[in-house]
């Protein structure tokens, strides 16, 4: 295990139903059947009984619901952006929630009971893929046992291709709040936009495929990190919500939470939580400083000026990025961040600029010089109590021994 190589601590300075076939009248149907010619009968049996073992298959294998629901997708029948609400393995109706509800209190205060029915404006979000759904599992697992069983916040599952239902059968079963499921536009991932020149495109990810540079021979990377940069937070799952929390595959938790890290970022007007600061491939992003230069320049009102914050990112008092960020894959953040005029619009400038497709622009780094240029520094929050692994990189709280399954 590696403990991530941060850059220089900018804490200090930012401080799941069963089912009756329709009653049938016995003297009805038999005096119909009798009347059937031969044949028609014969099919009529068939059709009977095929449609009997499709309901008995639904309601018995994950298997089956699974490869019915692709073939759908597949041919165009059933799909649908209409997103769904499952809990417990069973699918309810969208926006459904548990008799009595979960309590929401925007103004409640923070409380160390880890039993308080009091409950921030959240969700977790989880951009994932049918066959990531092991690791997904895996993760809300962790995520239930170190902190979520406690409090049943509901989960916001995005995907560029529908959720097949065994996906939302074993994710629903194990997630203690409810889960919704939505289908992400193809305009947002699959149609590239229009000033793209994808010959441009093709070459670079040619040539950085050859470097021993992570997913930098690869389209659909530059998709998903464009998707987080300007488009998750747009997703209508998330229009009632304020704050979200992102989980990943394959990640652990390991440490007790003993309070609502929500409630937290609520009560201290907090906007972006991190707990791994790392290094960015050079290679990914060489012209993304200039261009977010250019922004500052021509849209100075957004600037925070902090110098503070500024010198973790630019020691040189501007003139070059050390390719510091904030490692993505954990945030914790305020969604109207995201959705504020200054993130919207350097997100439309950089958008234009094509660097999510002719350089490989993560939203790791996009998300951090919005942060660190537009936030103040008591807007964000090092969540140093957090135990947390993504491979190959963790983070282990030195003073939780009691609380944390890892080696500082």
């Amino acid at each position: 295990m590696h403990d991530a190589r941060p850059c220089s601590d900018p804490a200090p300075a930012a401080g799941l139903s069963s089912f009756s076939l329709p009653h049938v009248r016995h003297s009805t149907m038999s005096t119909t059947l009798q009347k059937l010619p031969p044949t028609r009968y014969l099919i009529l049996t068939i059709t009977v009984f095929l449609i009997a073992l499709h309901f008995l298959l639904s309601l018995s294998s994950a298997t089956y619901i699974s490869s019915v629901s692709e073939l759908s997708s597949r041919l165009g029948v059933g799909a649908s952006e209409l997103p769904t609400t499952w809990y417990g393995g069973h699918k309810r109706p969208f926006g459904w929630l548990p008799p009595g509800g979960f309590a929401e209190d925007e103004d409640a205060t923070r409380s160390e009971d880890r039993n308080s029915s009091r409950r921030a404006n959240a969700t977790f979000v989880i951009l994932a893929k049918n066959e990531d759904l092991w690791g997904i599992v895996s993760s809300i697992r962790s995520m239930e046992d170190r902190f979520n069983k406690d409090y049943h916040y509901p989960y916001t599952f995005l995907n560029e291709v529908p959720f097949t239902d065994e996906f939302k059968l074993h994710t629903s079963a194990i997630a203690s709040g409810t889960c919704s499921y939505g289908l992400i536009p193809r305009r947002e991932w699959d149609e590239l936009p229009e000033w793209i020149d994808m010959d441009k495109v093709n070459k670079g990810i040619e040539e950085m495929g050859k470097l021993p540079i992570p997913y930098g021979g690869s389209l659909s990377y530059r998709k998903m990190c464009r998707y987080q940069s300007g488009f998750f937070f747009r997703s209508p799952l998330l229009d009632k919500y304020r704050y979200y929390w992102r989980v990943e595959p394959n990640v652990k938790y390991f440490c007790d939470l003993k309070y609502d890290p929500f409630l937290f970022m609520q009560e201290n007007k907090k906007k972006y939580g991190w707990v791994v600061t790392i290094y960015e491939y050079a290679e990914t992003i060489p012209t993304l400083w200039n261009a977010t230069k250019r922004f500052i320049e021509t849209h100075p009102q957004y600037l925070a000026n902090d110098s503070k914050l500024m010198r973790w990112i630019s020691p040189d008092g501007g003139k070059t990025y050390n390719l510091c960020h904030f490692w993505s894959n954990f945030e914790i953040g305020d969604l109207d961040f995201w959705r504020s005029e200054a993130y919207t619009r350097y997100f439309d400038f950089l958008d234009r600029e094509g660097g999510f497709f002719y350089e490989r622009w993560g939203d790791a780094p996009v998300h951090s010089l919005a942060a660190i240029l537009f936030l103040k520094p008591e807007e964000l929050h090092y969540f140093q109590d957090i135990g947390y692994r993504h491979e190959p990189f963790q983070h282990c709280p030195k003073d939780r021994a009691d609380t944390c399954a890892c080696n500082p």
